[in-house]
Order: C-alpha cells, then structure tokens, then sequence
C-alpha cells in the first residue's frame, strides 16, 4: 500500500477510495438489513437515534449534522409528533426555537431497534481477531478525524509521553486561575492520572489529548467504574481554545468508546460553578441524580453526579 500512495495520481486514488466506499456500502447494508423490516427508513433511525442520545436538539441541528434537506426533515418529525414518538418544547434561551425530544413511547419504540442494531455489529466484530477489532476501530477513528472539517483546526488523539504531567500541571494552574481552587486539587488530579497509568486497562478505558496547532489545548478520560458502568473524568479545555467545540467532541468520543467497550451507562462527578461543563453534559444527555454542599480545595462547593444511559 506504500508503493501505491506514493506513486498513485489522484485520479488513481480517487478510485481506490470509491472502491472503498462501494465495500463499505455492502457491508452496512447487510448489518441494517433488518432495519428495512421495521416501519421506519435508515434515514429515520437515524433521527431517533440522534434524538435518543443527545437532548434539545432543534430541526436545524439535525439538518445540519445528518445533512438532510429541511422540508424532508420536518415531514419526518412531524409524522414522529402524530405517532406520539417526538415532543416539541420551547428553547428556555430563546422562544423562537423548538427543542426535540423523544417520549417515552419514542424511547420504547426505538430501543429495540437500538438494541438489534447493537448485536448486529457486535456478531460482525465477534468473527474478528481481538487484534482486528482494535485495529478496525482505530482505522475508523481515523478515517473520521481525516475526513472532519478542518475548520476548528484542532485533532484528538492519544497521549503522549509528557501529556500526563501535562494535564496535572494545567489542570492546576486553569481551576487556580478561574475558581480559586488551592493544591488539593493538584493533588486530586495527580491521583486520577496516576492511577489511570498504573491500571490501565485499553479494553475499558481511554485518553484523548486535544491538540491545536502542534499544542495540547484539552483532555478527557474515560475509566472503570464497575463492569457496567464508565466515568467520565477530567474533563478541560484551555480558555483560548474554547467555543470550538473540542469540550462536547471529547465528551462524545467518550460516549462512544463506553458503548463499544460494552459499558450501559456513564456517570461523572463535577461541581456546580463548572457551568460550562455542566451545560455540555446536559446537552449530551447526562442528567443530575445527586448533589451534596462540601468544602474542598479551599472553597465551599455543591458536588454533583451526572449519569446517563448508553
């Protein structure tokens, strides 16, 4: 393949990716046959599924993230409101705007369809080496960074040697800086990231670094919590990387990589004055189960837990 990509024409290369995409095509196509015996299109599913699994978003999130025409996309949502499957709501930040969320009868209806889905694939992989699986996933985490839009100007990636100090050292200085926060909070981060390096296990847990223009600018973790259960930890971005997106992309690799390593929910720890982070987690479907007042890193602070299903 090196000869190749080195000697090809783009032309050429054209060809080899078409040739790909027919490949893949056929393969999808035989996992969602049995989608096509159920009352609703791929295209459909995929509205559910998007709704199922991120809340409040509008028609033009979803025009915009599954690239389909509005008129089309309204007739489907407005058949889902007469079915009972999708419910409108006013947007609390601005009235001119309709959230869409599913109901409890949506939920019922498109968790078995989730649910074949997910054994479906789960047989494709089962007919795999160990080793391809992690090969085949890695392949297609990099197909997609290579293909996203290249306007953020920023890639996820795995850690590097350094990046752990790395992620203690700014962790500190950003929650001082914009909290106040003292040294136990060092101290709390320098014992996750130790203990994630010590134990870790790459069936159940992982590491992305948010890199822009050659320099680390964030970082997320998912680790064990118990056989069924991921948590999310450690979530931050730099301030001067902020409003790109790259808080809600690590949370949503995280999702994605517990639902692949088999996990059934997520859960995460934060406190109340983390606004932002706590409005990407709402926006990722997390909900707030419990919260306590506590006095650490020398402030008074509400601690929180989020959790959501997968």
């Amino acid at each position: 393949m090196g000869s190749f990509m080195s000697t090809s024409t783009v032309q050429e290369r054209a060809i080899a990716v078409r040739s790909f995409n027919r490949f893949y095509t056929r393969q999808i196509g035989v996992l969602h046959e049995h989608l096509l015996e159920s009352d609703f299109s791929l295209t459909e599913v995929r509205i559910l599924y998007e709704l199922a699994h991120r809340a409040g978003l509008t028609t033009s999130d979803l025009c915009r993230e599954l690239g389909l025409n509005a008129g089309y996309l309204s007739r489907v949502i407005s058949g889902f409101e007469k079915k009972g499957l999708v419910a409108k709501t006013r947007s609390t930040t601005d009235a001119r705007v309709a959230q869409l969320d599913l109901t409890e009868k949506g939920r019922a209806t498109f968790e078995p369809l989730s649910d074949a889905s997910q054994r479906e694939v789960v047989a494709m992989l089962e007919r795999m080496p160990e080793s391809a699986q992690y090969q085949l996933v890695e392949s297609m985490e990099q197909i997609q960074t290579l293909l996203s839009d290249p306007e953020p100007g920023y890639i996820l990636r795995d850690p590097q040697p350094g990046d752990m100090g790395w992620i203690v050292h700014r962790q500190a200085i950003l929650y001082a800086q914009e909290f106040g926060w003292n040294a136990e909070f060092e101290a709390l981060v320098a014992d996750i990231v130790a203990r994630f390096v010590r134990e870790f296990d790459p069936k159940s847990e992982r590491c992305w670094i948010a890199e822009k223009q050659g320099k680390a600018v964030g970082s997320v973790f998912v680790v064990r919590q118990d056989e069924t259960t991921a948590k999310l930890r450690l979530l931050a971005v730099e301030a001067s990387a902020r409003g790109l997106g790259i808080g809600r992309r690590l949370v949503d690799e995280c999702l994605r990589f517990a639902r692949l390593a088999g996990y059934k929910r997520m859960m995460l720890w934060t406190n109340s004055v983390l606004a932002d982070a706590r409005n990407i987690y709402e926006k990722a479907g997390f909900e707030l189960i419990e919260e306590e007042p506590h006095h650490s890193f020398g402030k008074d602070l509400v601690g929180q837990i989020w959790a959501r299903d997968l």
